[in-house]
């Protein structure tokens, strides 16, 4: 591919600015219910109790949804920068930006530097990576855990650095600690079948298996001992509920930590097309010249095309008959999906006048921009009108207006008023909070709108709404600001 200065400044203009747009929100954007303010707070308990052996979903409550990896990073970012969104935030930025070197590199060392500087803008303006770049969740390090696996592989046996087999095992033990035995799948899955369809099986004994398997169960087997000898039945709940059960029953009710996500089967394409925007559009323009397609599959006697589509389908096929699905599980095929795109879609068109290219390329990157960007300043400056989940501004109206004073939440658990009252919040039911209100003691409440009469009639002071909740005091205080 060539590149002139302008097209490469121009790409560099657009890392830049999305990295900018990264940053303010994460300075800017509070932790919002569920997903990420409940890891959040699991990671601030991790840090406030002093136990790194087991994440806690609630104090004394062991967490057997995820293995700790994930947690250890944010609750690390907040030992050493505090309790604040952007320290629990950061290390997950950072596994995003070593998700993004990781494929600079390969492409480089594949078909060249102008290749790679674009697959990686693709990569890093694709809709769902950009938004978990810098996102509290397990999912970014389990990316890094099947790019590292699926890079070192292709290094190691078709270029000619045996070292890169090691990063094959420390992949899967980043994935074991972040997911679980599913990274071993989804790695599994498509250099099996690259193996099977190119019939490369010889290639496996390039791999380091002894010191490589030794280094993945000295990483990986010790905290898994630990975890089952500290609370017994972890093992039982998390190998079969949690990836058995989880995906094969429909709205899965064994789930510890909430509900089961109940999709259509075949739903997880639709998340894909999705996530991948605006770039699955290219792939629908692929898809016009099937013919095209098929020679350039043909001609590449690498076979590395092969090896990045069946990569980057292998979370497709994995979730296609699941039910319990997300639609942050098209992640860790994302990386071989921007490469596929643009290496295909620059030899399909390579006829075609660049200038094209650049302006479809600058408007689907501007566009996408211009999305985060809206949604951003309307977390910051307008919370109410995009009905952010957040209880940021309700604990600290409440903090402000009655300091001390215990805060309970109506209407079900709010991990974001636990996590920015420290803990102190706590979910009460209606016969409580009836009780709690007549008691005269100074307490604070987080109210749903469609229950502020009931607080009304029981004489406590509205001090407005913050947020999706209402605040209420039991006795008269100064006006909060």
């Amino acid at each position: 591919m060539q590149l002139d200065g302008a097209t490469r400044r121009f790409l560099v203009a657009v890392l830049t600015g999305f990295g900018l747009l990264r940053l303010w929100a994460m300075f800017a954007v509070p932790f919002t219910d569920t997903t990420e303010a409940r890891y959040g707070e699991i990671a601030r308990k991790m840090v406030e109790t002093g136990n790194w052996l087991t994440p806690q979903f609630d104090y004394g409550v062991p967490f057997w949804g995820k293995p700790p990896l994930h947690t250890w990073l944010s609750a690390g970012g907040m030992q050493l920068f505090g309790v604040n969104e952007v320290a629990a935030r950061l290390p997950i930025l950072l596994t995003a930006l070593a998700v993004l070197f990781l494929v600079w590199l390969w492409v480089r060392d594949t078909v060249g530097r102008n290749t790679a500087l674009v697959a990686m803008a693709v990569l890093a303006t694709m809709a769902m990576f950009f938004g978990a770049s810098g996102f509290v969740m397990t999912d970014m390090p389990m990316v890094l855990s099947t790019t590292l696996v699926m890079v070192g592989f292709w290094q190691a046996v078709g270029g000619g650095n045996s070292r890169w087999g090691y990063g094959v095992f420390l992949g899967l033990a980043i994935g074991m600690l972040a997911k679980g035995p599913v990274a071993v799948v989804l790695s599994g899955i498509p250099l099996m079948l690259w193996l099977a369809l190119t019939w490369n099986w010889h290639l496996l004994r390039l791999l380091p298996w002894a010191r490589g398997m030794a280094l993945l169960t000295v990483l990986v087997a010790p905290w898994y001992v630990a975890a089952e000898i500290a609370t017994p039945g972890f093992l039982r709940y998390f190998l079969i509920g949690e990836h058995v059960q989880r995906f094969l029953t429909p709205g899965w009710q064994g789930d510890l930590y909430g509900s089961g996500h109940r999709e259509a089967k075949g739903m997880i394409w639709l998340f894909w097309l999705m996530a991948a925007l605006p770039w699955s559009l290219v792939a629908a323009l692929l898809l016009t010249r099937p013919g095209k397609l098929v020679t350039m599959f043909r001609q590449d006697r690498s076979a590395w095309l092969v090896y990045l589509l069946l990569w980057a389908l292998s979370p497709l096929l994995l979730f296609t008959p699941a039910s319990n699905i997300l639609a942050a599980y098209v992640l860790p095929g994302l990386p071989a999906a921007a490469v596929l795109l643009v290496v295909l879609f620059t030899q399909m068109f390579e006829d075609q006048p660049s200038r094209a290219a650049r302006t479809g390329f600058a408007i689907a990157t501007l566009a996408i921009f211009a999305l985060f960007l809206a949604l951003t300043s309307g977390a910051v400056f307008a919370p109410q009108k995009i009905r952010l989940k957040s209880d940021k501004a309700l604990v600290a109206a409440a903090s402000s207006a009655m300091p001390g004073a215990p805060l309970y939440t109506l209407g079900g658990r709010s991990y974001s008023a636990e996590f920015y009252s420290r803990g102190k919040a706590r979910a009460i039911d209606p016969e409580d909070f009836a009780r709690l209100a007549g008691s005269g003691a100074p307490v604070a409440f987080s109210v749903p709108p469609d229950m502020a009469s009931e607080a009304a009639t029981l004489g406590l002071e509205n001090l407005g709404k913050y947020g999706r909740h209402v605040l209420f005091v039991t006795q008269p205080t100064n006006e909060v600001k």
